[in-house]
Formats: C-alpha cells, structure tokens, sequence
C-alpha cells in the first residue's frame, strides 16, 4: 500500500511517519511512504519504504506526485496550528483551505481510495451556547475572528460537499483535541509555562486533552481499517484551568472579560504579541468533546 502525508515534517506527521515505519519492521506487507511538507530539508532518516518529497500542499504538482507515486490513501495534515509572526489571514487561508481543495480534487483526479483529514474541536467554534458535552452531531459553526477555527469549519464544509459529489473517496475525518506530548510545542502549551495561567471570570476555561500517541494510534487505524466517518479524538473527561494550575503547582490569576478583551486588542496592535482580541473567547467559550463514538 502507498501513503501520502501532507505535512509530514510536522509534529503530528513525524510521529506517524515513525509509527508506519516501526509497522514496517514488524509486517510481512510493507508500506511505501510518501512524506510531503514544504520544508526542502529532508527530516527523516534514510528507509528504502519512505520517499520524501518537498512539495507545498497549494501546488498543482500534487496529482502528478500521487498518480507517478501510485499512491492508494492520502493523509492530510498540512495546516497551519500556530501562525508565524509575519503570517496573515491570506496566506494561511491559502494553505489551510485552498491547499486543502487541492489535494481534494487531485484525489478525485487520481482515484484515490480514501484520505483522512486532521481537523479539530476548533471546528466547532467558541461560543457562549455551546453544549457541556459536544458530539460529531454538532453543527460546525468555526468562530470567523479566529482564523484557525474558521478555515477548519471551512475545510470541512468543503468535505461535506466531496462526500456527496464524490462518495468513492472515502472519508476519515478526526476533531482532535489538545494533543500533549513530551515534544508538543503550540500556543496552548505555551499559556501553561508561564508563571501563571490566565482565566477569565465566570468562566472555567475546560480543555479536553489526548497523548500524542493515542492521536497517532488512530490515524494508523484509519490507514489500515475499514471504518469511515467523522470522530472526535480526544482523552475522557475535561479538566478546568484551575485543576491545571494544581498540577502544575501554579496560581489562576483571573481577569474581567472586557479588561482581557482591550488588553490584547492593544498589545496586538502595538506588536508585543501575535494574538488578538479574540483569543478572549478561545479561552472562555471552549468545546468539550465527547469521545463516546
């Protein structure tokens, strides 16, 4: 079988081009790997089942690379999680949903069997309404001021169209959580190594978290199973700001909405940070996924 990954010298993607590659060591029916990310460094160790590719997931090589590859499963992970300080909304609009119909239609264009899509709970949105518990059911209603919920609930709108325009390419789409991990590296995970954690008043920030692991376990699980379908992927239960601060043995200190709401929108404006006023509502307003299915 041959496996496509976009964004494979990502963090996710390094992890599940080393699960496929110690599958490998183990199984009689080998996996070609074709890791793709735009970064021209190959990052990967020499394997004679692994072919890296620098490619951007916008170019329109991409069906060429899947059709002279033969390639059977695509896994698309290429996105942008955490903007870069000279980022903007047109450039991570153009790879997160233009690169994302992309791939979908060379997909189509080359038969591909099926392709498995990293989403996330972002895709949700933050918002005031949203219920204690949210199952794949749930309407995707991305919030617009946060790009990366926005192109989320974008990619997948568009997916849903796939899925009734072309119901050959079978689908696996995961809402993931916040992932940790010995070697995560995000703007969550960055909030929790301050000196202390922020909170909002009247509101107990919940996060819903899944091992880095277990996130590469179900991807591999969808390389190499039959089920299809849309699945939250995340850890049981949620844990509030204040029980993080207890394990990590610092101090919530609390703000009023209204403060935090100016506070970003100045510092932003004057460069001292790369996030805005509507970090408020990521913060306040988290959805708290139900991994039942």
């Amino acid at each position: 079988m041959n496996v496509l990954i976009t964004g494979a010298a990502g963090f996710l993607g390094r992890q599940l081009v080393k699960a496929l590659q110690k599958k490998n060591k183990t199984s009689p029916e080998k996996t070609t790997i074709i890791a793709t990310d735009i970064k021209e460094q190959n990052p990967f160790t020499p394997d004679e089942h692994l072919k890296y590719v620098a490619i951007d997931v916008r170019s329109k090589d991409m069906g060429a690379l899947m059709r002279k590859a033969n390639v059977d499963i695509v896994v698309h992970l290429a996105s942008i999680v955490t903007p870069g300080k000279k980022s903007n909304r047109e450039f991570e609009y153009s790879v997160d949903v233009e690169g994302t119909k992309n791939v979908l239609e060379a997909a189509v264009r080359n038969g591909i069997k099926r392709i498995v899509v990293s989403s996330s709970g972002a895709a949700y949105g933050y918002h005031p309404d949203n219920p204690e518990w949210i199952t794949e059911n749930a309407p995707i209603r991305g919030n617009e001021a946060f790009a990366y919920s926005h192109h989320k609930r974008l990619v997948e709108e568009m997916l849903a169209e796939y899925r009734e325009t072309h119901p050959q390419l079978e689908q696996v789409i995961f809402r993931i959580g916040t992932i940790l991990g010995k070697e995560v590296d995000n703007q969550i995970t960055n909030l929790f190594e301050k000196h202390f954690l922020i909170g909002i008043r009247g509101s107990d920030s919940p996060f819903v978290f899944i091992w880095d692991e277990d996130v590469v376990n179900c991807f591999m699980k969808a390389v190499f199973g039959g089920a299809t379908g849309i699945y939250n992927v995340a850890g049981d239960g949620k844990v509030t700001i204040d029980e993080i601060a207890a394990m990590l043995n610092k101090k919530v200190i609390r703000f009023p909405a209204p403060f935090l709401k100016t506070a970003l929108f100045v510092l932003k404006r004057l460069k001292l940070t790369q996030y805005g006023e509507e970090q408020l509502d990521f913060l306040r307003y988290r959805p708290v996924l139900d991994n039942k299915k």
